[in-house]
This record gives C-alpha cells, structure tokens and sequence, in this order.
C-alpha cells in the first residue's frame, strides 16, 4: 500500500517538475526546475551568461565574474493547467561578494509545495492528511581563476516530504533526506586574435546535482538524483550605449541510466553509462532550448525576451514558447515570464514566473562605446 502511494506521488512531482518522464528516471526532479524569470523566458538558456544570483542554478561559476550584492526572490503558481491552488514554486537567492577570498558565495532556498495529501490506511479508510513539499538549501562559490576563466562549486541539501509514517512492512517514512553538488566552469574570451568574439561570448558547463541515491523506502527502492549535465552558449551580436541584443542556447541530458529490471547505475556509473543506448538514443534525451534578450538604457532599464524549448517526444514531450520582460530602478528589479506551451491542455500552460531583486552596493554594468575622435586641426 505505502509503495503504491509513493509511485502516485513521485508520478505527480515529476509533472510538476515539468520533467514529464513516463518511465520515472530520477527523485527529486524539483532541482530541474529553471528557478528564475529572466532566464525562463529565453526559452530556460542561462548557462552560458554571466547571470544574477540566480547564476547558483544556471552556473555557479557565473558567480565569479560578478561583484556586489544581491537578494532575489521567485515565486510561481505552478502547473495552473491543473486548477490546483496549493501547488506553487518558490526560489530564494542570495549572493555576496568577498574581496579577500577574490570570488562571491552564494545561497539559494528552493521550494516545491506538492499540497495537502489525506493519509489513509491499509484498507482506504481517511486517517488524516499532511503537507506534503520538497526542499533544498545551497551554499556555492564561484571565482576567476584566470581573467577569462571562471569555477564555481555547489554543495546543497535535500529534503523530500511525500509521505508520513510507516505503512504496513516497509521500512520508510516517506521522507527523504540526501546531499548533492555542483562543478562548473565558463569562458568568456576578452582578448583573443578572434575580435568578433572578445568580450563577447560565453560558453558554459555545469553538472549539477551529484550525489548518492535518494531513499524513501529502503535502499532497494532506492532513486538516483537528477544528476543533469548543461552545456549553453551566449553571443553579444550587439552592442551600444544605450541597446543591448544578446543571443542564447542550451543543452541540457539527465546522466541517469535506469535498467529494465528497475534498478539504475549509481552515479559515478550513470554518469558515463547514460550515454549508452546508441547515437540515436542519446540524441533523443537532449533537451535543446534557444533564446533572445534586449535590453534598453543606461543603465538597463526595460528588458524584453523570447524562447523557445524543446524535448523529445520520446523523452518528456515538452515543447513551449517562452516570453519575458524586465523593468529596473535604481538597486531594484523586477523580472515576469510566460509560457505558452503550444499544444492545448498541457498542465504547464499559461505558466508565470515573477522575480524581485534588490542589488546593493552594485551598479549596472554598461557597454563602453569608443568616443568618436575629433579631426586634427591643421598644422599652422
């Protein structure tokens, strides 16, 4: 009975993941969950930029190349497709520039409330009910270690509330406790003899969410994380005073590998294994999202954004447009996204995402344009 519950509810915290995976490959699928507006709506792409403090997500190493301080808070009413009010996301970010130690840590708080489930017994009689959530706390680093090249490295917590009490024989509580990390890196050429590149693009890498299994039950019944590997890409095709065109992708595959019997490979074998399969099996688990952003001012003052994301059928199915814009005032911001997913009645339709953010001690950072030089004047 108690396993049949946590299938119907990992089954349902996979949709509102947005990570619609019909074989169920990984717990905790929350962690893949894009956190913030402005990258939600270029299409879920941010690996490649240098972002805000929302940069603990896309890539920790973008941490490195930022300066000054910043609070950031997300919330969204998730899957609104599903008419169901309790079901909301909310991301909390923080980062603070450290002189001595030549980088900037940051904190996120990221939070899934799944809603109210009623507990029942072994033979379907109500006993009660329970809010029912997933969790994480995060603590990262990032910093130059050369004037091009920037690390960065997160260590989260994980806690995962589906069920209370034990059911029958099994062993678990419904509850999950766990630890995972992250590696990135992320190249931005400033002087290159490619001159239509310096200063201008950004390759990125992160693997995030490495660690052990998740338990709810007992270790047989054990769930990889959604170990995820992201390669992204941002190109500056435009630069000015006052206008600011950037272009975007990403590439993200789940380094998970799950056997037919049910089991799956732990992670430092699901990392290498999960490209088996065949060319074309591996190309199929790529999820592939493009975007664009503008920004006008000096400093940025309104933003405007679109993307668009796409999964195989195969592999989840998913396939939106995603739309954004963004207004700032002196230390404050204000970022909304949408997502229109193309195909009727899809419980991630109409999806909206609203970040706040106050910057302290930090002033936008502005395009320099070469002043024009003035003719000599001719030698008397």
């Amino acid at each position: 009975m108690f396993k049949l519950k946590m299938c119907i509810l990992a089954a349902a915290v996979f949709v509102l993941s947005g990570k619609i995976y019909a074989q169920g490959e990984s717990a905790v699928p929350f962690l893949l969950i894009g956190p913030n507006s402005l990258n939600a709506g270029m299409g879920e792409t941010g690996t490649g930029m240098v972002n805000d403090a929302s940069a603990m997500f896309w890539n920790p190493a973008g941490l490195g190349f930022q300066k000054g301080n910043q609070v950031s808070i997300t919330h969204s009413p998730w899957l609104p497709g599903l008419g169901l009010s309790d079901l909301f996301y909310d991301f909390l970010a923080g980062k603070y520039y450290v002189k001595k130690l030549k980088g900037t840590i940051g904190v996120s708080i990221t939070y899934l409330n799944i809603g109210k489930i009623i507990r029942t017994d072994e033979f379907g009689n109500e006993i009660g009910d329970y809010q029912a959530f997933d969790g994480a706390l995060a603590v990262g680093y990032g910093t130059k270690v050369t004037k091009d090249l920037g690390v960065g490295v997160v260590t989260r917590f994980i806690y995962s509330k589906l069920a209370v009490g034990k059911v029958g024989n099994e062993q678990g509580s419904g509850t999950a406790y766990d630890l995972s990390f992250d590696i990135s890196g992320l190249w931005r050429p400033s002087k290159t003899k490619l001159k239509f590149i310096n200063n201008k693009l950004g390759i990125g890498m992160n693997i995030s969410n490495i660690g052990p299994k998740v338990t709810y039950v007992d270790n047989d019944q054990a769930d990889p994380l959604p170990t995820n590997l992201r390669l992204g890409f941002a190109y500056d095709i435009y630069q000015s005073e006052f206008n600011n065109l950037t272009l975007t992708a990403d590439f993200a595959k789940l380094l998970v590998k799950r056997r037919e019997e049910g089991k799956s490979d732990p992670v430092y074998k699901g990392i290498f294994t999960s490209f088996s399969g065949g060319f074309d099996n591996v190309m199929k688990s790529i999820q592939s999202s493009v975007g664009a952003e503008y920004w006008y001012g000096k400093p940025k003052l309104i933003g405007l954004r679109g993307g668009f994301f796409y999964e195989d059928p195969d592999k989840g199915k998913r396939k939106f447009i995603t739309l954004g814009a963004s207004i700032r005032y002196s230390m404050y911001g204000f970022d909304f996204s949408y997502i229109n997913t193309i195909e009727e009645n899809h419980p991630l339709a109409n999806t909206l995402r609203f970040t706040l953010s106050v910057n302290f001690g930090q002033t936008e950072q502005t395009v320099k344009v070469p002043e024009e030089k003035k003719p000599e004047e001719p030698q008397k």
